[in-house]
């Protein structure tokens, strides 16, 4: 925890600071990751991302978002969720980037540096889980700044048991970025939509 929390120091914020909008350096891209699905529906801490995604875009601190999530399997569609939301909230299509391997933290960011290319981004997760998402982009190689939303005030035993699952989650991450340097579970080929969508934003 502490390696993530010294690591990650000076790159991050989260929504309670006023203005927070202000403090978020720009960056070509919001790296948002999953949190799960119902169904056809973001979970609250997914839509609380989404949320932060989609007003990171309209105040001009991004110019495209990058959904990492799972379908892992055809009746699980993370990021599809993500996408819909997001069209429903008035982001553009164009400004929206799928990564349906995005199985965890670590090959969220790692695919968002070698699959579609990114070089500096925003994450976006929960505040608990900030200085582990900040630290593995970082580690992955992407100059990276992280926006949290502050869980604990609206879903309060939610955010402690994910909050005490931190500290062997950060123990993985160490492993997999610093020890192992791990690939991600799926690689692949290149994918240009993220500098399309880029592009026609520039």
């Amino acid at each position: 925890m502490t390696w993530a929390w010294l690591s990650s120091d000076g790159h991050r914020i989260d929504t309670n600071d006023p203005g927070w909008t202000a403090g978020v350096p720009a960056a070509p891209v919001a790296l948002v990751l999953g949190a799960g699905v119902v169904g056809d529906w973001p979970t609250a801490m997914l839509r609380d991302r989404l949320d932060i995604g989609a007003a990171l875009y309209r105040a001009g601190k991004v110019r495209a978002l990058l959904l990492s999530g799972t379908n892992h399997v055809k009746e699980y569609d993370e990021p599809t969720v993500m996408r819909d939301y997001l069209l429903a909230k008035g982001v553009p299509a164009g400004a929206l980037v799928l990564d349906y391997a995005g199985l965890d933290t670590w090959d969220s960011c790692v695919r968002a540096k070698k699959i579609f290319g990114a070089s500096r981004v925003t994450v976006v997760t929960q505040t608990f889980h900030l200085p582990r998402a900040v630290t593995l982009c970082r580690e992955a190689g992407l100059a990276t700044f992280g926006v949290g939303d502050d869980s604990q005030r609206k879903y309060a035993l939610t955010t402690y048991v994910y909050a005490a699952r931190e500290f062997f989650a950060t123990g993985k991450a160490f492993l997999d970025s610093v020890v192992l340097k791990s690939d991600p579970t799926f690689l692949g080929p290149y994918e240009s939509s993220l500098d399309t969508a880029l592009a026609k934003r520039s």
